[in-house]
């Protein structure tokens, strides 16, 4: 008499891919979390980088609702690629680690996210989850010689347009570099209210609306892409001038307080609202047309 009995090649086969998984989950949070850590006590709670604590639970988000996608996709794993992109990914991370340079860290984890999709299921694996790996770039704190060259244009422009706004709008205002002078109030127009960082935070909810509604399109979801910059510009321009007319009417102790801190919901706010208009207007636009089938060329003829 014989028993069937799973065999420890059976058994290895069952477990060694969830093994595999828990491995790698496991060791991205020993690199990562005490980067997460570091940020949440430091950089995610300025108003410039608060959206990184946003878009890592997006990408939580993400990943899971691919999951399953991921895991009946085939198995086919690509050794010499995936190595070299996880090698440079680890290679990355810890240059930054060593020298204590955020853009390195965070900067690393698309490559070593990729590299371990494609040694644990392949090319397949990474064409399903190729949107949430490029999204890891959204966590990267914007440079700080970046911010610093394209900031001062920035401003220079934004006051510019809001003086001229508000003085067509009949108020009295002038304006001297970045300083708008409003009756009996200054204000400067400082680096948080460039524009800058609003633009960076609206291209990750941009593209993952984008990414939500799956238009096929390309031309749709070409505008929409060219056209994240220019409304989160105009987006800041608006709260600019809110903080003005604030700070006009109700004094300045109001325009610093917490209206200054409501502006910038205001700002995300006109900035959604400009850019479901926007994907609305191009739907009616970009459908295509549907022609009617007459009822004679749908009729079958008889003998």
């Amino acid at each position: 008499m014989s028993s069937v009995l799973p065999g420890p090649t059976r058994l290895t086969a069952t477990l060694s891919p969830h093994l595999a998984w828990f491995v790698a989950l496991g060791g991205f949070l020993a690199m990562y979390a005490p980067v997460y850590w570091w940020a949440s006590q430091g950089i995610w709670q300025s108003e410039e980088q608060g959206h990184g604590a946003i878009v890592l639970a997006v990408l939580v988000w993400l990943f899971w609702g691919l999951r399953q996608d991921i895991a009946n996709s085939p198995t086919k794993p690509s050794t010499w690629l995936g190595w070299s992109v996880f090698g440079l990914g680890v290679f990355v991370y810890f240059v930054g680690r060593v020298f204590g340079i955020s853009v390195l860290e965070f900067g690393s984890q698309p490559l070593v996210v990729a590299g371990a999709l494609l040694l644990l299921k392949g090319v397949p694996a990474l064409r399903l989850a190729w949107f949430p790996v490029l999204y890891f770039i959204f966590m990267i704190p914007l440079p700080s010689m970046l911010v610093d060259a394209i900031t001062g244009s920035l401003k220079v422009w934004i006051a510019n347009i809001v003086e001229a706004l508000l003085y067509a709008a009949g108020y009295p205002i002038a304006r001297s570099g970045v300083i708008l002078s409003i009756g009996p109030y200054q204000l400067q127009v400082a680096d948080a209210c460039s524009g800058l960082h609003s633009m960076f935070s609206l291209s990750a909810l941009g593209t993952l609306f984008m990414y939500i509604m799956g238009t096929k399109s390309r031309l749709h979801n070409a505008i929409m892409l060219v056209a994240i910059l220019p409304i989160a510009f105009v987006a800041n321009i608006i709260r600019v001038m809110t903080l003005v007319l604030v700070t006009y009417y109700l004094g300045d102790e109001a325009g610093q307080g917490f209206l200054h801190g409501a502006a910038g919901m205001v700002l995300m706010l006109v900035a959604l609202l400009f850019f479901f208009l926007l994907d609305s207007v191009l739907n009616k636009l970009l459908r295509p047309a549907v022609v009617p089938v007459s009822a004679e060329a749908t009729s079958v003829e008889g003998p």
